[in-house]
């Protein structure tokens, strides 16, 4: 970048008044030329001053023309690392979206196992109860938890479906931003270990529910 000094405007130039032209009339050749030659002289100086007044300012516009490339040239090399930081940004983005959707599964994954859990104990608990002699009818208790049990199983299938769904959109839109150069891919794009957890609650749910229907012992007697 070009250094202060070079920047410093010449100071205006104080233009001397003109030198009156010689009154010749009268006077001899000789004399004449000599005050006519004088004339051009002094006209020629302070032509010469205006002339070198002008190239300072040649100078200094030069001088500003060399100060506006470098500073367009630092704009660009600012403009180069806001665009890598952006890039980085955006995948930075994307795997935080990644990560929201694995929280919105734990959260379906949570209400899901309560369901599950909750109406398989209140099958159990009322279906002991009966055998054990203690009530005369389960029926109804039984057929509640079992309906939340299936409640909770439709709620996972649903998480689970919405969640591959998302997780292929986003791969698909992160795949499109790589090729064109928007984004970059040095980051592994894992295997959810929510979705393989929330798919072995759905068997253990399916598990659960098809004792219920066939009466098979599936967790022990």
């Amino acid at each position: 970048m070009a250094e202060d000094t070079h920047l410093q405007r010449p100071a205006p130039m104080a233009l001397p008044p003109l030198p009156p032209v010689p009154d010749t009339a009268g006077q001899e050749n000789g004399a004449a030329s000599v005050e006519l030659a004088r004339f051009r002289s002094e006209l020629s100086e302070l032509r010469s001053r205006m002339s070198e007044h002008r190239t300072d300012l040649s100078e200094f516009r030069t001088s500003l023309s060399q100060h506006r490339t470098d500073l367009s040239e630092h704009r660009t090399d600012l403009s180069g690392e806001r665009t890598e930081m952006s890039m980085r940004r955006t995948g930075m983005s994307i795997q935080r979206t990644r990560m929201s959707a694995d929280r919105t599964l734990m959260s379906v994954q949570r209400t899901s196992l309560s369901l599950i859990g909750f109406g398989f104990t209140l099958y159990q608990t009322f279906d002991k109860l009966h055998d054990m002699g203690t009530i005369r009818s389960s029926a109804a208790p039984r057929n509640f938890g079992a309906a939340l049990i299936v409640l909770g199983i439709l709620l996972l299938v649903g998480g689970i479906s919405r969640h591959l769904q998302f997780a292929f959109q986003l791969r698909h839109v992160r795949a499109e931003l790589k090729e064109a150069g928007l984004v970059h891919g040095e980051m592994d794009y894992p295997v959810s270990l929510t979705l393989i957890t929330s798919i072995l609650l759905l068997a253990i749910g399916v598990l659960a529910i098809t004792g219920i229907v066939f009466h098979i012992e599936v967790f022990g007697a």
